[in-house]
Parts: structure tokens; sequence; C-alpha cells
């Protein structure tokens, strides 16, 4: 047998996690590693927070799974504080990211058939967006590499340019029930949403009676610097997705919609075996117990700017690599002039600091919401040396 015992999909590197201590990795060989991907923007609170393990620990004692036949305080209790937090009336939990997209999808969807738009079922998304790896959400992303092998695609997507509004604006037709957009791209390389873009979805999802659905899988969370980064932008979606950083590390995501936006989500239209679960709820308030609180976003803001300033101060010392930063709060992208991965790999294997390749020759930098300072001058330390032994011929 020549195959692997995990199915080969994932072009895994020689690192090889074992243990977490705050903000660091430690590999099986004993190797010590700055932990600035985050598990890509997962492991929002760091590797050994006493409140998540607490709460995951006293959860496992208590209950681990019961079905959603039956009521659960514990998913009541985390949709109401989510709902308090945000633009949202409700909650429908998932274990991941693709899956709260794919119940964004069909919510969407069920609002326009349930008022008789059997016709509108279309969403119009944007190129070089991410959205999953299920069929439904490659298909709603233009990229090809993600559709070879998986054709015939699911129709009912359309595709144009990211922050084209007049471009989006024309792709409306009658079959159109929404836009499905990432306020922050993230595998797409940290592109940021004009303002103009996104007010200008929402006013055409207004007056077209259209859903606004806001993919934060990546960006939410605290990740930009508020909770979720269309507070940002002074406009509240229809319907949103989430997950990564709400679990701190545990599978856990969740679709928020207000009323309107759920009316077609009725008895018998969805659900999930271990979508709310006991054990997911307690790291989801564990997370809520930290994230949302204002003094500590404004310290995630107050650390993005200093990280963000003495990268964009560095890179001049580099201009035959860099060109430039962009990214808020630790939500941060360095843009290469070159393919990032090679130099990924460089800090990873010959530094010791974990980053994240993207999209447009973006290098992501998704350090964990709880670092101090100690930990930004240790990633200087290692982009410093990294910057400076690293030879273009590694790119090969």
């Amino acid at each position: 047998m020549s195959i692997t015992p995990l199915m080969p999909v994932y072009p895994r590197c020689g690192v090889r996690p074992v243990r977490g201590e705050h903000c660091h990795l430690i590999s099986e060989d004993g190797r010590r590693f700055l932990d600035f991907a985050s598990g890509i923007a997962v492991n929002a609170l760091g590797h050994s927070h006493k409140g998540l393990i607490g709460a995951i620990q006293k959860q496992a004692e208590t209950l681990m799974h019961v079905s959603n036949l039956y009521g659960s305080p514990q998913g009541e209790k985390i949709a109401q504080r989510l709902v308090d937090l945000t633009f949202a009336d409700t909650v429908f939990f998932t274990n991941s990211g693709a899956e709260a997209v794919e119940c964004a999808i069909k919510t969407a969807r069920a609002y326009h058939q349930s008022v008789g738009n059997e016709d509108k079922f279309e969403l119009i998304t944007f190129n070089n967006a991410f959205h999953g790896r299920t069929m439904a959400t490659i298909s709603a992303s233009s990229q090809d590499k993600m559709h070879k092998g998986f054709l015939p695609l699911l129709p009912g997507f359309k595709y144009c340019d990211f922050n084209d509004l007049e471009a989006a604006k024309a792709a409306i037709g009658p079959n159109t029930a929404g836009f499905l957009v990432e306020p922050i791209q993230g595998e797409g390389g940290i592109r940021e949403a004009s303002d103009e873009f996104l007010q200008g979805l929402r006013k055409l999802c207004d007056e077209h009676d259209l859903m606004l659905v806001l993919d934060e899988v990546q960006s939410g969370v605290g990740r930009a610097g508020t909770f979720y980064a269309y507070e940002q932008y002074g406009i509240e979606p229809d319907i949103m997705a989430t997950a990564k950083g709400i679990g701190g590390g545990f599978p856990v995501g969740a679709c928020l919609a207000t009323e309107k936006a759920a009316r077609g989500m009725v008895f018998g239209t969805h659900g999930s075996t271990y979508g709310g679960n006991p054990f997911a709820m307690a790291a989801v308030g564990a997370i809520l117990d930290v994230v949302p609180d204002e003094t500590f976003l404004a310290e995630v803001r107050a650390k993005g700017d200093r990280l963000k300033a003495r990268i964009e101060q560095f890179i001049g010392n580099y201009p035959e690599l860099f060109e430039g930063v962009r990214g808020r709060g630790l939500f941060i992208g360095i843009k290469l002039k070159t393919e990032p991965r090679p130099f990924v790999a460089h800090l990873r294997d010959n530094h010791g600091v974990l980053t994240v390749a993207a999209g447009d020759n973006v290098v992501r930098v998704l350090p964990p919401l709880v670092i101090d300072d100690s930990h930004i001058d240790e990633f200087m330390e290692k982009l410093s040396a990294g910057a400076e032994s690293y030879q273009p011929q590694e790119a090969g």
C-alpha cells in the first residue's frame, strides 16, 4: 500500500507539534516555534489559556453531547450572547466555517423562496474569495485550482471583481438572491473591502430586497480589531458566517441572521448532529468571556498598530524582497515581490517562526490575540534574521 494513512491532501511540512505554551508551539523533536499563524486565525487566546481549558474540562466532566432533538440550555445561552453582541436575531451552530457558509447560503435562498421568489437563488461572489471546501463553497469561489477534480460545480453563483461596486451592480439579474463577500479576504491576501464597496453592497441589497451575506470566518472574533470586521464599515449584514476564533481551537462555527433573513429556516429545513453540542458551547462561552470586551479589543488594535508599524519600518531595508504591509488589528499581511511560500518555509525551518502564505504574494501574520510586546520583539528579530539570510534561489 503506497497511500498514507492520513489522506494526502495536505502538503505537510516537517513541523510536528505536540504541545502548546501560550504563543509558542513545541514540536515532537523539541523545537520551539513562535506561533504567528494561530492555526490560521483559530487560536485566538493562544495555546494554554486557563479560562478556555477550564471551561472545556468542566464540560467534559458534565455533558459532552446530546441530540438537537432535545432542548439546549447551553446553546440557548450562547446564542443569546451572540445576538446581544451582534446584528443578529438568531443563530445556528455548526462544526466548521464551511458548514457555517453552507448554512448562510441556504438561509439566503430560503428567504426568497419563503416569500414566493422561486427564481431568486443566485449569489454574487467575488474573485479570489475563499469560502470553504464543500461542493457549495468551492462553487462559490472563482478559483480554478479549487475546482479541479470536482466538476461539475453547483449552479447558483456568479463571480465579479472584489471592490468593484459597478461590476457587482451590473451582475444583479432576475435570479439574484444576494451577495456573499468577505469584508477582508484572508486566503486572498488580506485584501480589505473599501468602505464604498461594502456600504454600496448594503445599499444595493436594500434597494433590491437582496441578502447581504458576510463570510467572517477568518476576519471575525476580534481578529481585525473589533468583534466583527463589519462594525468598522458602518453597515450590518443580513446573514453572517463565523468560525475559527470563536472556538479558540475547538471545532465550532455559527450562522447568524436577522429575523427577516431567517424566515425560511423553519422546522426540517436544516440540521446538524453535532452542531451546538454542550462541549462546543463551553468553548464559545470562554471566548465570549474575553474577546468582546472593549478593553481587550482596544489592546488588539494597539498591538496590531505597533506590529504593523514596525514591519512597515523594517521592510524598507529589503526593497528587493518586500512590497508593503496591509491589514487591520492582528490580521496582517506582508506583501512580497515573489511567491511567498518559500519565504514562509524559510522563516519556519531556519528561524522558528510560523506564518501562513496567502494569495497576492502575501505572508499572513496571524498571532494569538493575547500576544504582548515580547512576542512582537521576538517576531521582528526572527523576521529580520530571516530576511537577512533568505536566498532568492530558495524560491525554486
